[in-house]
């Protein structure tokens, strides 16, 4: 494939990345990364089972089928532990990646964007690649990647709501005004609005209740891929105008009868 994702030094056939979390079993899990076609998976370094490699534990499974790692900083509250986090992760050997997620509330699990500028400023100055979870503020945006992050994750939606895409124009002034790849993340609740982030010229998205949360999870999971393919294919082909009358399909020069 030519029309790859590209993430600091990382190249990606997917531009669908999936999270590890709330499926019923690990054999649902399986089955459900392999139906979204995802090379990327993001895994909570707080909750994996680091004490084994190997068999059924999920990281040995993810390292023996060559998935591409990000592990993310889920359950910070502040700079510091989040940086702690990535640490730890490097320290595993699985942080070529990080996605830095500092939450300011455990309600909304909205983004403190202060303690994540700040985590972000550290983590660059230490060799991490990091891409950060942030709101959909273009202005944020901007300083992540002045900063020095190689990709930014905005919002779409609360974490695990399904609510969609609340702000499309946000989200295509942040493709419009930064350079580093756009990923959007959380708040997807279905195919189409996986779609409609791909259509917006968002370079990916990230999801997990999305899938693990649907009543099949397989089934979502091969939705959201065909979803992602198909909003990508649709961006690059380049939609009509929107008018507000209608457009003959057919051209009538020519037609039999006609004086033209």
């Amino acid at each position: 494939m030519t029309d790859q994702l590209k993430v600091g030094g990382f190249t990606l056939r997917s531009r669908l990345i999936v999270g590890t979390g709330k499926y019923k079993d690990f054999e649902e899990t399986k089955a459900a990364l392999e139906a979204s076609g995802a090379d990327m998976v993001t895994v909570a370094v707080r909750r994996l089972d680091l004490k084994s490699a190997a068999g059924e534990s999920l990281l040995g499974y993810l390292r023996e089928k060559k998935y591409t790692l990000l592990p993310n900083t889920a359950g910070c509250y502040t700079a510091e532990d989040a940086v702690r986090t990535c640490r730890l992760a490097r320290e595993l050997g699985i942080a070529g990646l990080v996605k830095v997620e500092v939450l300011g509330d455990p309600q909304t699990l909205f983004p403190d964007v202060v303690q994540t500028l700040e985590a972000a400023r550290i983590l660059v100055k230490e060799g991490f690649t990091v891409l950060p979870y942030t709101t959909d503020d273009p202005i944020t945006a901007k300083k992540l990647e002045d900063i020095g992050c190689a990709a930014v994750m905005p919002l779409a939606a609360p974490i695990g709501s399904g609510l969609g895409i609340r702000n499309p124009y946000n989200l295509e002034i942040i493709r419009n005004t930064i350079k580093v790849p756009v990923i959007v993340d959380a708040g997807v609740g279905t195919a189409s609005d996986a779609a409609i982030a791909m259509e917006l010229g968002c370079d990916a998205v990230l999801m997990n209740t999305a899938i693990a949360g649907a009543r099949e999870p397989v089934r979502m999971a091969r939705a959201m891929r065909l979803a992602v393919e198909a909003g990508r294919e649709a961006f690059l082909a380049g939609r009509i105008p929107k008018r507000l009358y209608a457009t003959a399909s057919s051209p009538l020069e020519g037609v039999i009868g006609s004086k033209n």
